[in-house]
């Protein structure tokens, strides 16, 4: 089959090379090169990193609803778009191959429409989560499904680890999605008509963590959090990062953000709104992330006192 594939970030990768490897990739729509960094090096996306690698011509165009770029689109005579992780496409250029337009979304829809749905399962509690695959349509992560797949979210398990699992569990379902949709087998249905979690983007200020908030909850946000945008508690010498916790009590005697233990074997245990969080690792203002141990054991860190008075 001749696919266009359209993605940026490395989570659609595996799904790239697969697709590669069993169809006929004609091109790989992609962001323009920005730079990036401290550096401000000029930096290609994974997905263009990839193309190049095998040879697959790229298309980097700033506008999606460019004429002269939807005709080269139209030139490619492709059966198939399928679309991982990219920008909202026009109807212009979703409607121009004969067999539609795929999108592979890391969630179970209609939950979590939007750009984070990973992120929002974790910090949600959620035990559950997958991936759909759907045809797209004029809204935001709407259009009839095609094939979905179930997963467990493990209770200490980040947004980042739950990104890489899902990312190669991804290139399966959308093998299975192209081949029943090449052989006429598979047939998309409507998404239930029910109210859905959304998933909106999160930005650094999002991060801040409300030690008034039970432990779990805290827990939840962390890991939901890890890598990007960050969890942070805002201290005396700027933000300190905290990648990762432990829920250790389901009560706690102190204040909410009240250091309640400190320990050069297991790191710093917090009082949370109900329960204590133990902080196992993190990452002081202009420093590397450590585990909280090693932190505790190179800082004077003070029992009883507030967290942010760090």
């Amino acid at each position: 089959m001749r696919i266009v594939f359209m993605g940026t970030a490395d989570f659609g990768l595996p799904t790239f090379s697969a697709l590669a490897e069993e169809h006929e990739i004609v091109a790989a729509v992609t962001v323009p090169d920005k730079p990036k960094g401290r550096g401000r090096s000029v930096m290609s996306s994974p997905v263009k990193v990839a193309a190049v690698e095998r040879g697959i011509p790229v298309m980097t165009p700033e506008k999606l609803s460019n004429p002269a770029f939807v005709e080269e689109l139209k030139a490619l005579d492709a059966d198939l778009f399928f679309v991982v992780a990219f920008r909202i496409l026009p109807r212009s250029v979703f409607e121009l191959p004969r067999l539609g337009t795929v999108n592979l979304h890391g969630s179970l829809l209609p939950d979590y429409r939007g750009a984070a749905p990973i992120n929002w399962a974790v910090i949600n509690g959620d035990t559950m989560t997958g991936l759909t695959t759907f045809f797209i349509d004029d809204k935001i992560d709407t259009g009839d499904i095609l094939l979905s797949v179930e997963t467990a979210i493990g209770a200490d398990e980040t947004a980042g680890e739950l990104y890489d699992r899902l990312s190669v569990m991804g290139a399966d379902l959308s093998l299975r999605t192209v081949a029943g949709i090449g052989d006429g087998s598979l047939k998309a249905v409507p998404q239930p008509d029910r109210e859905a979690r959304p998933a909106p983007k999160l930005f650094k200020p999002d991060g801040l963590i409300d030690w008034s908030s039970d432990s779990l909850t805290i827990h939840n946000k962390v890991r939901g959090m890890n890598p990007v945008p960050g969890a942070f508690t805002e201290c005396s010498k700027g933000a300190v990062k905290v990648h990762r916790t432990e829920v250790i009590e389901n009560e706690s005697s102190g204040t909410p953000g009240m250091i309640a233990g400190v320990s050069p074997k297991e790191g710093i245990t917090v009082s949370c709104g109900k329960g204590t969080l133990r902080i196992t690792e993190i990452q002081p203002p202009g420093k590397k992330k450590m585990d909280c141990a090693s932190f505790v054991r190179g800082c004077q860190v003070e029992l009883g006192i507030n967290i942010c008075s760090m």
